[in-house]
């Protein structure tokens, strides 16, 4: 059932309350589902790509526009329905994705028009915002040692919904009207609206401030400028006026979009934190990773289904050809959990980086296995390996780079460059196979050469991917989550409080709601400044995390503490020294008042250490 924020969440850990295990258990396979499902929709017409112009009665210039509005769309909704998950609640937004992704998918499934279809397929689209929001979820409910592999799933879910979504398009396809791959959408999206209402819980980790309409609408006309002369350059022409005069209004928009972010009190993309090594770097690796993915969904598909005549086709039938690029989803979602272990021992950037190595293998096989179904599956499954590695260790990396309130944000924004990484290959990919292709009975065919120019192209994304792995931090930027962690030791220590350890009896972050009690305050510095956007968090007498929040634009906070008793408030902002205190909270629903002062140079031990009691 939905929780309010003042609810106990019902994780995947014990309630250390009651020591009674949650009822978490499924909200992992429910995330990945969800996640799978939106991904569908992304490489739900591919097997019917070649004939929408027919079936919808339009050029083939115009049939293209179905396919483009679901990227444009799952484009724009990634940053903005992000940001409305940290706002409002991520479980609350997953829905609403779900339910457009439903909508969407039956006004398709009963139009044969294009320019219904269209809005139906940007509807559906729309839905990609979930993929960010059930990566937010997760953070905010598992515990640790569940976190890696649950993230590297939910992170897979792209490749796994778009490589089994081809060989159940192709079939439904083949032996039903084509309208029902829309119905099909929308049974799965009701089915995983039902579960995601059963099994998962509302968040309670909650940013303040209001959502930046204003900022929202400035990115999404920067990223349709964008990305409307990437994926449809070829057909109007890479030097022709409209794209050109379309990136040049995506630069000027972007421009003034970030400029006007810059000075918004609550802006919906914090460009100062995208700009830090860890989160830019990784961005940018996302793209190049985008790039490379895209590459084998567009190459295999072709060279399976050309006949065998050409010399170099397989002559595989629609079904078949989905069954052998299949293999690259799976292997996506094995290997979360080899994920999970890799970056345990040694982070996410070197998990990011074996990804990379992996994906680099298995195009350079690519480019001699092209002669048999078998070698396709042999580079899916290789490449496929490399992409869930390095799709699961890009989340890992933006979440330890960015405040917990911030999570939804942040991990839209990263799906985002996925996406025009996406599209940058379809364009660049479609390009070349366009410029390579031949004559062959009045129809354009695809060369080998084109393919293996397009794998060609495909690591040379992978090496500069690699590139900027290597200059990210060998380890999470935490420093400053290492030092309240030593603070709050001392200052427990002094307050009188026992020990213990243990995530098993870890309490959940809990926010304050009007009318309770629990600890409110402000966070200032040295002269009384209030600090915006604080981590201010709640640590209890065993050393425990029992409550985390981050401060609004006039530095107040709140926090809810599950019981009366000793704990202590820590506080950490960018460019102050960390601060601790102990705090007592009598568990009466009385308010206690709290205030943090941090300051710009590091507090001696005996300043942190005996800051006033409460």
């Amino acid at each position: 059932m939905p929780r309010t924020t003042t609810d106990q969440p019902t994780g995947a850990f014990p309630d250390p309350r009651t020591g009674k295990a949650g009822a978490g258990g499924p909200i992992v396979p429910v995330l990945a589902f969800a996640g799978i499902t939106v991904a569908v929709m992304q490489t739900l017409l591919v097997p019917v790509i070649k004939d929408l112009p027919e079936l919808l009665r339009t050029a083939p210039a115009n049939a293209t526009w179905v396919m483009t509005a679901t990227l444009l769309a799952g484009a724009i909704s990634t940053p903005i329905m992000g940001r409305l998950g940290d706002l409002f609640g991520k479980r609350r937004m997953l829905l609403a994705s779900l339910a457009v992704m439903v909508f969407g998918s039956l006004i398709c499934g009963f139009t044969d028009d294009l320019v219904i279809m269209i809005v139906g397929r940007a509807l559906q689209g729309f839905a990609m915002g979930a993929i960010p929001l059930g990566i937010g979820i997760m953070r905010d409910e598992l515990p640790r040692e569940r976190l890696g592999s649950a993230m590297g799933l939910m992170s897979s879910s792209i490749g796994v919904g778009g490589g089994l979504a081809l060989p159940g398009a192709a079939l439904v396809a083949q032996n039903a009207d084509w309208h029902a791959l829309f119905f099909c959408a929308a049974g799965l999206g009701v089915l995983s609206m039902l579960l995601t209402v059963r099994f998962v819980p509302e968040s309670s980790v909650r940013a303040t401030g209001r959502f930046d309409w204003l900022g929202a609408i400035g990115l999404s006309a920067g990223l349709v400028a964008l990305l409307l002369p990437i994926t449809k350059g070829s057909d109007w022409g890479w030097g022709s006026a409209t794209t050109l005069g379309l990136f040049g209004l995506a630069v000027v928009i972007l421009l003034l979009w970030g400029l006007m972010e810059l000075r918004s009190s609550a802006p919906l993309v914090d460009l100062r934190t995208t700009a830090r090594r860890e989160v830019l770097l990784t961005n940018l690796a996302s793209i190049m990773v985008g790039v490379a993915f895209y590459a084998i969904s567009l190459v295999l598909p072709q060279l399976l289904q050309l006949p065998k005549a050409t010399g170099y086709g397989l002559g595989q039938s629609m079904v078949v050809a989905g069954l052998c690029v299949a293999p690259l989803g799976l292997a996506m979602m094995l290997t979360a959990p080899v994920y999970a272990r890799i970056s345990a021992r040694r982070g996410p950037k070197v998990s990011l980086m074996i990804g990379m190595l992996v994906i680099g293998v298995g195009y350079g096989a690519g480019l001699g296995l092209m002669s048999a179904a078998w070698q396709t599956v042999v580079i899916s499954v290789v490449v496929g390996a490399g992409i869930g590695l390095a799709y699961s260790s890009l989340p890992a990396l933006i979440i330890g780079a960015v405040d917990p309130s911030e999570t939804g944000a942040a991990n839209g924004l990263n799906t985002l460059m996925r996406s025009i990484g996406t599209s940058v290959s379809s364009a660049v990919i479609g390009m070349v196979l366009a410029h390579t292709s031949v004559v062959s009975g009045g129809v354009a065919v695809p060369t080998l050469h084109g393919f293996r120019i397009s794998f060609a192209i495909a690591t040379g994304a992978v090496v500069v991917g690699l590139a900027l792995a290597l200059f990210l931090p060998s380890q999470r930027s935490a420093k400053s989550a290492e030092a309240v962690t030593a603070l709050a030791a001392d200052a427990g220590s002094d307050a009188g409080t026992g020990t213990g350890s243990g995530s098993e009896d870890r309490v959940r972050p809990r926010t304050l709601v009007a009318g309770s009690g629990g600890f409110r305050g402000r966070v200032l510095d040295a002269d009384g400044t209030p600090v915006a956007r604080a981590n201010v968090t709640l640590i209890d007498g065993g050393g425990r995390q029992a409550g985390l929040t981050t401060s609004d634009e006039d530095g107040r906070y709140a926090l809810l503490p599950p019981a009366g008793g000793h704990y202590v408030l820590a506080g950490t902002a960018t460019g102050y020294a960390p601060y601790a205190r102990p705090a007592v909270y009598p568990g009466d629903g009385v308010p206690v008042e709290a205030d943090l002062v941090l300051t710009e140079t590091a507090p001696s031990p005996e300043r942190t250490a005996s800051g006033p009691s409460v």
